[in-house]
């Protein structure tokens, strides 16, 4: 199979316009995710939080947009540029050698979006932990959502998590957290480099247009959602079920990120623990758009694979897609932004190269 021959972009290039369009799309969908995490985290029952659209509405106006709907954004964007600008190094270091070395095209964008991701994420979990606290938290004593944290500031969270629960505490989700994202990033970056083929061919050249370039970059991070639904609805049940009373565990599993929210009028200042309480442990990693149904099953395992035979079992496929339809908008809209930004300035740079090429390359 010929492949087309194409100039080879510099790595720091590609990390450059990576952790500018990865982090661009990461802040663009904050909001979002700062609702779904209430959402998850919220020990109240009935929950506070319901719909996507009404749960946005009170926050912003209980809580305004920068201590509100955009609180934890600097954790976010402290962990997101140089999380995807080792991604993008990582992934084109990954994907040349492994085309250089003979593997089959297809197979070597799959591996290098496991690779990629698997290194990035020694820096995006603990960011995704900070950003998820403050996030549940909202402003420092809020008033309106006592979530059992209340950090000053990221710094001040850094400190007391560290200093209470260990450094490894910034670690929580770890796993949970590759079980789902490894599989995401390699279909994503898969599907992606395979329609820029096509799209490329389509119309005989390099430039495919802005209308292909985000249709291409869209297409191929809602179909990666849509295919990992079933992980995404695994993960958030083991991570957002509500453990019975007289049942909740002396220690929570290091895969879960707990929150044991203490229902007083004075916000605690650190993550309260009152065994009379139940828990909701909350997603440690990129936006889940899954929520709970209720009387859904109660997932008593934290293995991924068994709760996928559980959730198969007692609500069939349509348990396994339950959310399918935002987890398809929310991945397609954030890969858009991503990729879309990352060809726009791949091209930028090539103008105004900041170092040398490296020659052509099969891609």
């Amino acid at each position: 199979m010929e492949e087309e021959e194409e100039r080879r972009h510099p790595y720091l290039h590609c990390m450059l316009a990576g952790g500018a369009g990865g982090t661009s799309g990461d802040i663009l969908m904050h909001s979002i995710d700062t609702v779904k995490t209430r959402q998850q985290g919220d020990p109240h029952v009935p929950s506070k939080y319901t719909s996507l659209s009404s749960s946005y509405l009170k926050i912003f106006r209980q809580e305004g947009i920068r201590r509100g709907l955009y609180s934890g954004v600097t954790p976010a964007f402290l962990g997101s540029f140089p999380g995807t600008l080792i991604f993008f190094g990582c992934y084109e270091y990954s994907k040349r050698h492994l085309i250089d070395g003979g593997v089959h095209s297809s197979l070597a964008y799959l591996a290098s979006g496991f690779i990629a991701d698997l290194a990035a994420s020694v820096v995006y979990v603990p960011s995704e932990v900070l950003k998820t606290r403050l996030q549940l938290q909202g402003r420092y004593n809020n008033p309106f959502f006592n979530s059992g944290y209340n950090y000053r500031s990221t710094l001040h969270a850094t400190r007391t998590i560290i200093k209470d629960e260990g450094f490894a505490a910034l670690f929580n989700g770890y796993k949970a957290t590759l079980f789902r994202d490894l599989p995401f990033s390699a279909l994503q970056f898969a599907f992606y480099e395979q329609e820029q083929k096509w799209a490329k061919e389509s119309v005989g050249g390099k430039d495919i247009g802005l209308g292909l370039e985000i249709l291409t970059a869209t297409t191929a991070g809602g179909l990666a959602g849509v295919l990992t639904c079933p992980l995404d609805v695994v993960k958030t049940r083991i991570q957002t079920q509500l453990n019975p009373t007289d049942d909740v565990p002396k220690q929570l599993s290091t895969n879960r990120l707990s929150t044991a929210p203490r229902l007083s009028s004075q916000p605690p200042s650190g993550p309260t623990k009152d065994p009379k309480r139940s828990i909701r442990t909350i997603s440690t990693s990129s936006p889940t758009t899954t929520i709970p149904k209720q009387g859904s099953v109660t997932l008593d395992t934290s293995s991924v694979f068994t709760g996928l035979k559980l959730v198969y079992k007692t609500e069939g496929l349509a348990g396994c897609f339950r959310g399918v339809g935002p987890r398809a908008l929310w991945t397609s809209v954030q890969s858009g932004t991503m990729l879309v930004l990352y060809q726009v300035l791949l091209r930028k740079l090539e103008a105004y190269p900041l170092v040398a090429g490296e020659g052509t390359s099969a891609l």
